[in-house]
């Protein structure tokens, strides 16, 4: 089964270390995205990086403790994405979000019973 529609992808960058209330970021910001129904995401963390502060962070063998880049994709409705942001925006102290007009095509295969 193949579904066709207009939609949005929204890129959230982060760092690995950040928290919010005592917990990862990055994972609670994944389960508000899966609360406000997007059709999905993914975390990647990054070898490199810079943010706000100029400060390059990277994963080589003498910096392994860095606070290396996290980047969530998710991509969703418009109005979904809206819900995801509202609810994140109060929680998130310092990153970046991009959000990005696309068609989306979604492949389920088909229940049988």
């Amino acid at each position: 089964m193949k579904e066709i529609y207009q939609g949005q992808k929204l890129c959230v960058f982060i760092g690995e270390n950040d928290k919010y209330e005592g917990r990862v970021l990055y994972e609670q910001l994944l389960e508000i995205a899966m609360e406000c129904g997007l059709s999905g995401g993914t975390v990647l963390r990054g070898r490199e990086g810079f943010g706000a502060h100029g400060e390059i962070h990277t994963a080589k063998i003498l910096r392994l403790a860095d606070d290396l880049p996290i980047i969530l994709e998710f991509i969703g409705r418009s109005t979904k994405i809206d819900c995801f942001v509202s609810r994140v925006s109060p929680i998130v102290d310092e990153g970046l979000m991009t959000r990005t007009n696309v068609e989306i095509t979604k492949f389920r295969k088909e229940s049988q019973g």
